[in-house]
């Protein structure tokens, strides 16, 4: 009896090379995978690494080209490829052909992806740095702070308190000879490739004293002009240390200027000679009684501008000053005063108080 048996067909070349090229082909995308995970993962991958990492504050120059950045970062310790940052790059221009990297200064860190950190240059994410200017500082205090910081010169920055910005800010008043008083102080974050120019300094803090401070007087029912509001601020601001005497110490000031009395003010003659008292070495007889604009000793009224930047307490305080008989006060310095309303009480309170300080 014969069977049938079917002859089984010889496998097609063309189909063996197709699925060898499969294998291949599935081999290479995972190897190629594995190298381009491997290639932007952070340099910093291990825990001792991560811990023993430092953010780097990396520089783009304007104009930097994109494969000269990655090879500056790839130097830093940033990224471990040249070649996957020139990947990532040409990906993200096909997707965002109108972007590009931001000139600035970043603060990147080695625990970062590649693509993270590409993202944030890519974004312009740039570092930012903050600086504090305490209630009662004057632009010479703020520029020997901003010196001390390595931002620019004390010298640069006073030079650029007497450029008037009126035209970005028409509501100061007009004719000032610099910019004191009216530099908010405040704690402010800025983006660190703006911090070489005191131009930039200066917009931010006047920004401030027109979005706080300015509305403020606008809203109040004052006869002072803005420069004379300001001005009287800061003696208050000079003035005062401790919180609660503020509204006090602008009543005395209001109810002198009533009066027609000179204001009498230490802090005003400091700012005309450049010096400052302390309590082992206050002020002499001569000093008070040398002539110059801001001294209140020998000037009536207010003095020509501020004399520091006062802060929001003293320019409400300054609007509306408390009721009092007081016309004199006395530093006892720690902070606080003793209020007199007659030059005998003054003279005796002031005697008292240095008494007590030689006894010490």
């Amino acid at each position: 009896m014969k069977t049938n048996q079917k002859k089984s067909r010889p496998k097609s070349p063309l189909l063996l090379f197709s699925g060898i090229l499969t294998v291949v082909v599935g081999i290479g995308t995972v190897m190629a995978w594995l190298w381009w995970q491997k290639a932007i993962s952070p340099v910093a991958v291990t825990a001792q690494t991560a811990a023993e990492s430092e953010e780097i504050i990396f520089t783009v120059d304007k104009g930097t080209p994109g494969n000269q950045i990655g090879n500056e970062l790839l130097e830093s310790g940033l990224i471990k490829s040249l070649e996957a940052w020139k990947i990532w790059t040409k990906l993200q221009q096909q997707q965002d052909n109108t972007g590009g990297f931001k000139a600035g200064t970043y603060q990147l860190s080695p625990e970062d992806s590649l693509p993270k950190i590409a993202e944030k240059i890519w974004r312009g994410e740039i570092m930012q740095t903050s600086f504090t200017i305490p209630e009662g500082w004057s632009i010479e205090q703020m520029g020997a702070y901003f010196e001390s910081l390595d931002y620019f010169t004390q010298a640069n920055f006073i030079a650029a308190t007497k450029k008037i910005p009126y035209e970005q800010y028409p509501w100061l008043p007009q004719d000032l000879p610099h910019l004191e008083g009216f530099l908010y102080p405040d704690t402010y974050k800025i983006a660190s490739d703006r911090i070489r120019e005191p131009q930039n300094i200066i917009q931010v803090m006047l920004d401030s004293f027109e979005a706080i401070a300015l509305p403020v007087y606008e809203q109040a029912n004052t006869n002072y002009s803005l420069l004379e509001w300001v001005t009287l601020a800061s003696i208050v601001e000079k003035e005062s240390v401790v919180q609660q005497e503020r509204p006090l110490i602008s009543g005395v000031f209001t109810a002198r200027l009533q009066k027609g009395m000179r204001l009498e003010s230490d802090p005003t003659v400091e700012y005309g000679l450049g010096i400052r008292q302390t309590a082992d070495r206050p002020l002499t007889f001569a000093q008070v009684g040398t002539p110059n604009p801001y001294n209140t000793y020998r000037n009536f009224g207010l003095p020509p501008t501020a004399i520091a930047s006062p802060g929001l307490a003293s320019l409400k305080a300054t609007l509306n000053p408390e009721s009092t008989e007081y016309l004199f006060f006395v530093a006892r310095y720690d902070g606080t005063h003793v209020f007199s309303r007659t030059l005998r009480e003054h003279v005796a309170a002031t005697q008292q108080i240095r008494r007590e300080r030689e006894q010490r």
